[in-house]
């Protein structure tokens, strides 16, 4: 029996039926990890590309998932889970059978310590996407992870982007934009590319994961001066601040287990 169209609201039956496929499940794992193109994800899942575009074009319907036109390569796409929308039909679905069974996402908390996760944000010019990034981490993570950030070719800083995050009360005025050649030879617990054309030349470091991609467009080319694309930085920093709040539980468990590997050594 075939799946029927998907409403908008998806009723949790509904979500059930369509992330109970087992296809559906693993791209929606993948895409949880990292910004990925339909070729990527056939070769993650091991399954031909015209299925994959199939369940796919399911997810979207839903908007589970989403897609954006790659920056590099305009023929191609970069698709990306709406995290925030899966758990709220998660916790809606659960609540549905039980309100006891409604979830409820407890705030991460980088814990004190000795050991620090270390992250490493990368775009083309340092001197916006990236720098908002690791402000933001620092910020959110109450110092608690090391956040960095550097560019293949570094621009000066944007002044929006010191403005759109002085509105959250975070001032980078000093910051200076750095090239990735300054950390290649670092060790990360994460690298996360913001830019899909710096991904194309992002070379190898140290690090305890594979890259993770967030494709997320240059808000500084969303307008002719600086108040017209201001819209746009703070579009940015929204998305920014969501995806970071999810990868924060992530960091936070790989800081817990290096305290742990090291108090065992």
């Amino acid at each position: 029996m075939g799946l029927a169209p998907v409403d908008r609201e998806l009723t949790p039956t509904g979500f059930l039926q369509l992330t109970g496929h087992p296809l559906r499940w693993a791209l929606l794992g993948e895409l949880s990890r990292s910004d990925r193109t339909v070729r990527e994800l056939t070769v993650q899942v091991a399954q031909p590309q015209n299925l994959v575009s199939y369940h796919l074009g399911k997810l979207r319907d839903a908007r589970l998932v989403s897609a954006r036109r790659s920056s590099a390569d305009r023929r191609d796409a970069y698709y990306s889970v709406d995290l925030t929308r899966v758990g709220e039909l998660l916790s809606a679905t659960g609540g549905a059978l039980h309100p006891g069974l409604r979830l409820a996402l407890p705030p991460p908390r980088a814990r004190s310590g000795a050991v620090r996760a270390r992250v490493l944000f990368l775009c083309t010019g340092n001197s916006a996407r990236s720098q908002i990034a690791e402000a933001l981490l620092e910020h959110m993570s109450a110092g608690a992870i090391e956040a960095r950030s550097a560019g293949s070719n570094p621009k000066p800083l944007h002044p929006n982007a010191v403005r759109v995050l002085r509105t959250r009360g975070i001032d980078i005025s000093a910051n200076r934009t750095k090239h990735l050649d300054e950390f290649v030879s670092e060790r990360f617990d994460g690298v996360i590319t913001l830019c899909d054309r710096v991904r194309e030349v992002c070379p190898e470091f140290p690090s305890h994961s594979e890259p993770v991609h967030w494709s997320i467009p240059d808000p500084a080319s969303e307008g002719s001066t600086n108040r017209a694309s201001y819209p746009a930085f703070r579009r940015t920093a929204d998305e920014l601040e969501t995806r970071i709040g999810f990868q924060l539980h992530l960091l936070t468990e790989t800081a817990t287990a290096r305290r742990f590997t090291n108090a065992e050594r």
